[in-house]
């Protein structure tokens, strides 16, 4: 029986991997353990709730305020302690967090090949996203299995020496977990009825969907967001919906600029069902987000990407994304034009998906199950 160790820790890698934990659950002939970090805990906990999934080994290593040469320590040690006992024959990581790094050089030292699921993005610039853009390039030097969501991320790593035949075009599991919810929130609208009060509330006025939390972005550039959004709350022709980070390094700065908006309603996390629906409702997004950028896109929503570099051009490509820094001049222009021009909106509105049809899972998990008949 071929062992498959599933490892992540944040929010967005259980959104990205549980379709491919339930897609190698087909396969009679694999036994797939998840490992779970808690790098981010009750986001994380969410996911799990409504995937299903229940963790074979949960280090719950967050802690308040962790430095990250401290955290990547404490993952190092604890996932190699887990690999040591449970023996898996692969570990299968995805994207770019301290997390996936982690276990990828854990499961290195141990040389237990690795696969990589969403990878090859790149912003080739070392500081942004930080540190994603350097955890994601070393997951890159260790996996033998490189899952590249577009033609234009396996570019990236073949220009980087990977071998082609390593590399699978499969589209990003992003839109399989998407199209999963979304089904699931059709049969029973419970699921993300937390926003039903919020737009019964800002019925009539065009919905702004907010989201940041990028470490590149603490300081300056999270006041000069709060700065932007409290100017464009003055509008009453608008309402921002604000799902706003844990981090205190987001939460201090935003309630301290916002807290007496009355069309700003900043809100705690949302699991994702209700994540799905602030993104249906929405006018517009405005992120630092990479999963937003994938998932807008999707929904034919328009998003502004506070951020001055992305490794997900293919929205920016397609003209459904736009990069507009942290200025707060710059974001308040931006916003007004897609509020202001019609034809401007229409533009970036119309529903395309660069990302995938949504199968990205099944061709993982059967790439998966292929190498592993031929390494038997």
């Amino acid at each position: 029986m071929h062992k498959n160790m599933v490892i992540f820790g944040t929010r967005p890698e259980a959104i990205k991997l549980f379709p491919v934990v339930n897609a190698l659950a087909g396969y009679a002939n694999m036994h797939t353990e998840i490992l779970v970090s808690a790098q981010h805990r009750q986001m994380l906990d969410q996911v799990l709730a409504i995937s299903g999934i229940v963790p074979n080994y949960d280090l719950n290593l967050m802690q308040p305020g962790q430095s990250l040469d401290a955290l990547t320590a404490r993952l190092l040690a604890a996932i190699g302690s887990v690999l040591d006992s449970a023996k898996p024959d692969r570990v299968i990581v995805q994207g770019d967090t301290a997390t996936a790094m982690a276990g990828a050089l854990a499961a290195y030292y141990r040389q237990i090949p690795v696969s990589h699921v969403e990878a090859g993005l790149r912003s080739n610039n070392i500081y942004q996203p930080w540190p994603e853009e350097v955890n994601r390039k070393m997951i890159s030097t260790i996996a033998d299995q490189h899952f590249a969501p577009t033609t234009l991320s396996a570019a990236a790593l073949a220009a980087e020496a990977v071998s082609p035949e390593n590399i699978f075009v499969t589209g990003d599991t992003v839109i399989d977990a998407l199209h999963w919810v979304t089904d699931r929130i059709a049969q029973n609208p419970t699921l993300a009825a937390r926003l039903t009060p919020y737009e019964a509330r800002f019925r009539g006025r065009k919905i702004i969907g907010i989201t940041t939390h990028r470490r590149e972005n603490f300081g300056d550039g999270m006041d000069n967001i709060a700065a932007a959004i409290r100017a464009i709350a003055a509008r009453d022709d608008v309402a921002c919906i604000f799902p706003v980070h844990m981090n205190p390094n987001v939460r201090a700065v935003m309630e301290a600029a916002l807290y007496d908006l009355p069309n700003v309603a900043m809100i705690e996390p949302l699991d994702y069902p209700n994540f799905v629906r602030l993104l249906s409702i929405s006018h517009i997004l405005l992120t630092d987000s990479g999963g937003v950028q994938e998932e807008a896109p999707a929904l034919g929503k328009p998003v502004l990407v506070m951020r001055d570099t992305t490794e997900r051009p293919e929205g920016i490509n397609a003209g459904k994304a736009k990069l507009i820094g942290t200025d707060k001049d710059r974001i308040i222009s931006q916003i007004f034009t897609l509020l202001d021009d019609d034809t401007a909106y229409a533009a970036m509105a119309r529903a395309h998906n660069p990302f995938g049809d949504g199968h990205a899972s099944q061709r993982i998990a059967e790439i998966i199950h292929n190498a592993r008949r031929q390494e038997a």
